[in-house]
């Protein structure tokens, strides 16, 4: 895809995640990697209004070269994106089930949610680490958000939301997506002897699909 491409996506699947409700006024951000690059949703923006000319850019030393000014979590991105080079994208969102279970968790935590389904599994994977609470915009977290990510596509920031991460802008919405709904099953199953996919199955699933 071009950069023009890129920024027709990026607004979008944010008109898409507001209209189910994964985000609400200017919560959230996304990022997606570019060859010269990233382009960031900017500062208090909706998700649901986005204009994609109007996009943040940054260069690949993370300055600010084009678009309205980035939001204010750039180190969180950077964070993910530089720790997992073969990500294309994160998503940050503050979906209510995965934000209830960010509540729940304990920070430490690496598998919150159970592998309750494959799809949770292929597009989220075997870990989802819980990172301890800090205040939004606070770039202390940075090197917690980037050891988090060395071995897992996504975490849970404790008290905040998630971030995911994807190979490419439509992988990374499509696992933040997935991960809301694994968020809102463990919730409804909460006290029930639900049937978990054992180890194996994890591992065929896994090794199968990557």
């Amino acid at each position: 895809m071009t950069e023009a491409d890129l920024r027709d996506r990026l607004a979008e699947h944010g008109r898409l995640l507001f209209g189910r409700g994964y985000s609400v006024g200017s919560a959230g951000n996304i990022s997606v990697r570019l060859p010269d690059g990233y382009l960031m949703t900017p500062t208090n923006s909706c998700l649901g209004r986005l204009d994609p000319a109007r996009i943040s850019k940054l260069d690949r030393d993370w300055r600010h070269v084009a678009g309205d000014k980035p939001s204010k979590e750039v180190f969180l991105h950077r964070a993910v994106l530089e720790t997992r080079p073969e990500a294309g994208a994160v998503v940050h969102l503050h979906s209510t089930h995965a934000t209830a279970i960010a509540c729940l968790a304990t920070p430490g935590e690496a598998a919150p949610i159970p592998p309750l389904t494959p799809y949770f599994v292929m597009r989220v994977g075997r870990v989802l680490p819980v990172v301890r609470y800090y205040r939004p915009g606070d770039a202390a977290m940075e090197p917690a958000i980037a050891a988090a990510a060395k071995d897992a596509r996504a975490m849970l920031l404790a008290n905040h939301g998630p971030v995911v991460s994807g190979k490419t802008l439509d992988d990374a919405v499509y696992a933040a997506e997935e991960l809301e709904e694994a968020a809102k099953l463990a919730l409804m199953l909460r006290g029930q002897d639900a049937r978990v996919l054992t180890p194996a199955e994890v591992e065929d699933l896994l090794a199968t699909f990557g």
